[in-house]
């Protein structure tokens, strides 16, 4: 049975009740979400062959202090870097190093920003220099399964028609989508109920409601959908050594809809991609 509560009351922990945010949160969201936008708008330009993933970090970490926000990664769980950079075969959590991008890679950088007690939590794919037209294939498609995704959110509906979407168009375009990761809901914690599955039937999980928060991000594989954890604890990569990619969004659901708090501002949602066709 799931269990609704409203936010302001509580517990300051996970429970696995889901927590519907009142329009007070909503407006801390947009602010956490915005400066986590903004800070991934500014990596388009520093992203590039040759750059080390650790001049990344270090460029989040300081755009946080700068804005009165803490990297919400960093000390979390024993984790030490300010963000998540995902090369190539990773498919999440990499583990930002001295080791310089190359021509040819595809990145995720996932940052989350914790802004006056609410988490911003986003992450986009950049092509870094020249990349094959495989790779950009891979993140045309990632990102049209995540606003696929979105598109299906509404009071209502239950959040298996988002892995149902994803899930969908993502296999009809020869790609597989990872299981091991899942999004999950936000706010006043980094890491709440409900989980959102990225593969599923719309008749499944529980219903959506006005005032909850969540993240969507699915993980798209070239290859086959199985993954596995480094020594690290932390880096999974496929299996197969094969090309992942990801995106994500933050979003609040509204009384119609929902509203996606982590927009560009810029309008690089995508970075580094042609233009969408309207």
């Amino acid at each position: 049975m799931v269990n609704y509560i409203e936010a302001a009351t509580a517990p300051a922990k996970n429970t696995g009740a889901i927590r519907l945010y009142g329009p007070d949160a909503f407006a801390g969201m947009r602010k956490a979400c915005q400066l986590t936008a903004r800070c991934l708008d500014e990596l388009a330009a520093i992203v590039a062959p040759g750059v080390a993933t650790d001049i990344i970090d270090r460029f989040v970490f300081e755009f946080g202090m700068d804005h009165g926000a803490y990297p919400a990664t960093l000390n979390y769980r024993g984790y030490t870097k300010s963000s998540c950079t995902s090369i190539n075969h990773v498919v999440c959590h990499g583990i930002p190093n001295d080791k310089p991008l190359r021509d040819g890679d595809i990145v995720n950088i996932d940052v989350t920003y914790v802004l006056d007690g609410w988490h911003g939590d986003s992450s986009r794919m950049y092509p870094v220099g020249e990349i094959r037209r495989s790779a950009e294939r891979l993140l045309e498609v990632t990102y049209e399964s995540l606003m696929r995704g979105i598109a299906v959110v509404r009071p209502g509906t239950r959040t298996g028609a988002i892995g149902e979407a994803i899930q969908t168009f993502a296999e009809t375009e020869r790609c597989s989508v990872v299981r091991d990761f899942c999004g999950h809901g936000v706010g006043s914690l980094f890491h709440d109920s409900p989980n959102i599955l990225h593969y599923g039937r719309a008749s499944e999980g529980p219903e959506m409601r006005e005032g909850m928060i969540f993240t969507i991000e699915p993980m798209i594989n070239l290859g086959r959908p199985h993954v596995k954890v480094l020594g690290d604890g932390w880096t999974a990569v496929t299996r197969d050594r094969s090309l992942s990619a990801q995106y994500e969004h933050t979003i609040g659901i509204t009384a119609t809809g929902c509203e996606i708090f982590t927009l560009s501002p810029g309008g690089l949602d995508r970075p580094g991609l042609p233009p969408q066709q309207a």
